[in-house]
């Protein structure tokens, strides 16, 4: 079996904690996208999966076996996992034949087998007319599907990825992203990657493992983490959303600056009087010049002022501030919706799609990390 169990797993590096007590389960045949801004601690945890970094508290099993503890860790060579890296890693005086044999060659295959297991491996990843070309001949998305190749034919159990795609230009990754997820359907293998573009974790992985500061933050399909947000983080890092400070309360709604938004979808945790983060994706606020349903108890309805918005073809996004208060709303309409800077407007936003998650300690902070990683992505 090649599943993978994470027990307790930290890893300090002087005094900083890079990866702080984590536990996480990957079933057999799984693909799990470890996803995170830069220091979040996803790539040291690969590379303590590959066996690259010894952990100091906690134990790694593959099945059964203990691959990495304190006391003991398995070489990397011997645990039958392969890892494809940012860089690409292929030689650069091989052709793409002889860079996909080399694996082999290391383990003493024989030339016929060889030969087999190399021209399958092209063959799955679209190359064999490029057997004999050499890296500079070859375009960027062809260099990784090269890495791609070398790190299959081996017969892995694991295949580790750290950030493969960040290299490539923006079409070139979705054409990849989507060969790495049809890779994973025709072989099987259990799969962790690494990743900090959360395009790329909602399309390619069965869960996401949403990491920042050495923990996990939460652990769920894409949908569970886009939908529902366990932490003020997960709301502000996935997607995009609008994340408001307030006090829950007993009657279920928040006050927010003396505004009150009634919310019917509650993180566990978070009871009357906590200080919580209110968040709504800006999708699901209705905007419309004439009308709102105040008639509905289930719909909050705030008049407003659009202050500014840009257009995307696809979408339109406003920016939105609610009458005699500091609150400002992202609000995506349909490209066919068109308001003037200065209009007055009616926000109705559905209780449903209000969701309430504990208030981070550092929001400030929080907010800073997630602007910082937009701008890299």
């Amino acid at each position: 079996m090649a599943s993978i169990t994470i027990d307790n797993l930290t890893k300090y590096f002087q005094n900083s904690c890079a990866v702080d007590h984590i536990n996480l389960n990957v079933a057999d045949g799984e693909l799990i996208a470890l996803l995170g801004p830069s220091g979040c601690g996803k790539t040291t945890t690969l590379r303590m999966l590959a066996g690259f970094v010894f952990p100091d508290e906690g134990r790694i099993f593959v099945g059964d076996r203990i691959v990495s503890s304190p006391q003991k860790t398995v070489p990397p060579e011997k645990r039958n996992m392969s890892m494809i890296f940012q860089s690409y890693a292929i030689w650069p005086h091989k052709t793409v034949f002889e860079n996909v044999a080399f694996g082999l060659e290391l383990r003493h295959v024989g030339r016929e087998q060889l030969r087999s297991r190399v021209n399958r491996a092209l063959e799955i990843v679209h190359l064999s007319r490029f057997a004999n070309r050499y890296p500079a001949e070859l375009s960027g998305g062809q260099q990784q599907r090269v890495a791609l190749a070398r790190a299959i034919v081996v017969e892995p159990q694991i295949l580790l990825l750290d950030e493969p795609l960040s290299n490539l230009d923006a079409s070139l990754r979705d054409e990849m992203r989507n060969e790495i997820r049809n890779l994973h359907d025709q072989l099987g293998l259990t799969t962790v990657y690494v990743t900090h573009d959360q395009g790329e974790a909602l399309v390619l992985a069965d869960r996401i493992v949403v990491m920042y500061e050495g923990t996990i933050q939460q652990v769920g399909t894409p949908e569970e983490i886009y939908e529902s947000p366990a932490t003020e983080f997960v709301a502000r890092f996935i997607g995009r959303c609008n994340v408001l400070p307030g006090t829950l309360l007993a009657s279920g709604q928040v006050d927010v600056g003396g505004v009150f938004i009634t919310a019917k979808n509650n993180a566990p945790g978070v009871y009357p009087g906590d200080a919580v983060a209110l968040s709504v994706r800006p999708h699901s606020i209705i905007m419309d010049s004439v009308y709102c349903p105040t008639d509905n108890p289930e719909m909050n309805c705030f008049s407003a002022w659009v202050e500014h918005h840009n257009y995307y073809g696809e979408f339109r996004d406003y920016t939105v501030r609610l009458d005699n208060s500091d609150i400002v709303l992202s609000v995506v309409t349909s490209p066919h919706v068109r308001h003037q800077i200065g209009e007055q407007m009616y926000l109705a936003i559905p209780a449903e799609c209000c969701r309430v998650v504990p208030q981070s300690a550092t929001t400030t902070q929080v907010a800073e990390v997630i602007a910082t990683a937009a701008a890299v992505s």
